[in-house]
């Protein structure tokens, strides 16, 4: 699969924010428009990658789940999510999925040295069945062992034509009983910036879908057992290890999500 340098990519986007590396001047050009129009965007992309490091160390250390799948994983940023579910236990097992061909690219040298307990694999999260029937998705699931599966700051990539929220369902009933779900989604309160944004990230990158309502997000965990939280929250206030850390200035926009349990 060939790589346009000419668009910018949301995952390079995301590791700007983050302060990586692997990203170009088209990319932060893109950043730095959206910071006009959301001027706390850095600092939620920041809080978001810390939520997700405390829901894996949540659940690999309160729960047990050795086994991960990180749909929609980005690039590699430090501490990835099997670098934080094996100190917890070595023996941690995880799979990152995502579809743009330089996440693959980057994420499959870095893992390379160690195949027994990782893996990468390039699926659309649309195509279940070809995520699901890979194998080493396979592998994970054998033995009706807990799993948890990562949805973090991804399902504003698709449209409302894809149905994220049928999506969710579909891998959650695809999940061993006692499986965990965790996701955030970029959602705001004010329908003018949904919009805008919505329609820049769309115009920019051509692979968005929508920022969401508080109400939208929810319908994500309709049926589920939310942990540490009744509702879906903004995840810097998700079981917080700190009281240090980025805040947001403002809350124009946010992350809002959540960890669940499944049956």
């Amino acid at each position: 699969m060939s790589i346009d340098f000419s668009k910018p990519s949301v995952a390079r986007m995301y590791d700007y924010f983050l302060g990586g590396s692997d990203n170009y001047a088209v990319d932060r050009e893109a950043c730095e428009a959206l910071l006009r129009m959301a001027p706390s965007t850095r600092e939620l992309s920041l809080i978001n990658r810390a939520f997700l490091v405390r829901a894996v160390r949540y659940l690999a250390g309160q729960h047990g789940v050795r086994r991960f799948i990180d749909i929609g994983s980005g690039l590699p940023t430090s501490p990835n999510v099997h670098e934080v579910a094996q100190e917890v236990d070595p023996r941690a097992r995880v799979v990152y999925v995502d579809s743009d061909p330089i996440v693959l690219a980057h994420a499959g040298a870095m893992l390379a040295r160690n195949p027994e307990t990782t893996a990468v694999i390039n699926a659309d999260m649309r195509d279940r069945d070809a995520l699901f029937g890979h194998e080493a998705v396979g592998r994970l699931l054998s033995g009706g062992e807990p799993v948890a599966v990562l949805l973090v700051s991804v399902l504003h990539c698709l449209k409302d034509e894809d149905d994220p929220w049928g999506l969710v369902r579909d891998v959650v009933n695809r999940l061993p009983r006692g499986s965990f779900l965790v996701v955030s989604q970029l959602a705001s309160k004010d329908p003018q910036l949904r919009q805008e944004i919505s329609d820049f990230m769309q115009q920019s990158t051509g692979d968005w879908g929508r920022v969401r309502s508080f109400d939208e997000v929810a319908r994500y965990f309709e049926g589920l057992t939310l942990l540490e939280a009744e509702a879906p929250v903004e995840v810097s206030t998700w079981n917080p290890d700190t009281e240090l850390g980025p805040r947001q200035a403002q809350q124009e926009w946010i992350e809002l999500g959540g960890v669940a349990r499944i049956g």
